[in-house]
C-alpha cells in the first residue's frame, strides 16, 4: 500500500463523540511509552501526525486519522503510566472498552508490545480481554532496532509461549521499528488486504452505459 494522504480528522472522549464514518477502522493501542505515536507517524509517512510526548500517558483522547480516504487509523490512549486519579482511570477505561466493543466499523485492534521486554502481565491481560470480547486483534512488537536480533527473537519466543499458555490466538504478529521502518510494508499490505476491493470502471463499459442513458 502506498500512502498518498494522511490527515487528522478528529478526536473523541467516548463512543458517542466519535466522528461518524462507514470506512474500515484499525485501532492501535498499547502501554504508554511503547512507541505508538512514532509507529503511527512511520506508517503514515508524516512526521508529527501523531504527537510524541516525553511524558508517558500523555494521550487521553481517541484520535482518528484518515488514510488515503479509504480507511481510518485510530490512536487509542495508552495504558500503564497515565497519571490519572482512580476515578478518571476507570472512566477512561470504560470509554475505550465501549469503543472497542461497540464501534461497528472497527476491523482490527493492533496491540503494541515492547520487543525489549519479556511478556508483561498487563499486555497479556489486555489481549486476553480482547479475545474474551471476541474483538479481532493482532500483535505488533515495537522498537526492534533497540536490541540485538537474537534478543528480539528470544522475547518473541517467550511471548508466543505465553500466548499459547493462555490460549490466546492473535490474527497476526508483526515486528516493527519506527527508526528503520522494519515491518511497515508488511503491516500496510496486510491492512490493504482487509479493505473492500475497489473495482475499476472499464472505459468501454462506462461509455456504453452513458450511451444507453441518453
Amino acid at each position: 500500500m502506498k500512502i498518498q494522504s494522511a490527515r487528522h480528522i478528529g478526536c473523541a472522549t467516548d463512543l458517542e463523540s466519535c466522528p461518524q464514518s462507514n470506512l474500515p477502522e484499525f485501532a492501535f493501542v498499547g502501554r504508554s511509552n511503547v512507541g505508538k505515536s512514532s509507529l503511527i507517524n512511520t506508517l503514515a509517512d508524516v512526521k508529527g501526525l501523531a504527537k510524541i510526548s516525553s511524558t508517558p500517558g500523555k494521550t487521553k483522547l481517541i484520535h482518528f486519522f484518515r488514510i488515503n480516504d479509504l480507511w481510518t487509523l485510530v490512536d487509542l490512549p495508552g495504558y500503564g503510566f497515565a497519571k490519572l486519579s482512580k476515578e478518571k482511570q476507570a472512566e477512561f477505561n470504560r470509554s475505550v472498552s465501549q469503543f472497542l466493543n461497540e464501534r461497528m466499523n472497527l476491523k482490527q485492534v493492533f496491540a503494541l508490545i515492547d520487543s525489549q521486554l519479556e511478556p508483561l502481565q498487563t499486555d497479556l491481560a489486555f489481549v486476553d480481554w480482547l479475545q474474551e470480547c471476541k474483538i479481532p486483534f493482532s500483535i505488533i512488537l515495537t522498537k526492534t532496532d533497540r536490541s540485538a536480533e537474537y534478543k528480539v527473537a528470544n522475547h518473541e519466543e517467550k511471548l508466543l509461549r505465553a500466548l499459547q499458555d493462555y490460549g490466546l490466538r492473535p490474527t497476526e504478529i508483526f515486528k516493527c521499528s519506527s527508526k528503520t521502518k522494519r515491518g511497515r510494508g508488511a503491516l500496510l499490505n496486510w491492512i490493504e488486504g482487509q479493505l473492500p476491493k475497489v473495482q475499476k470502471k472499464k472505459k468501454g463499459k462506462a461509455i456504453k452505459l452513458s450511451w444507453m442513458q441518453k
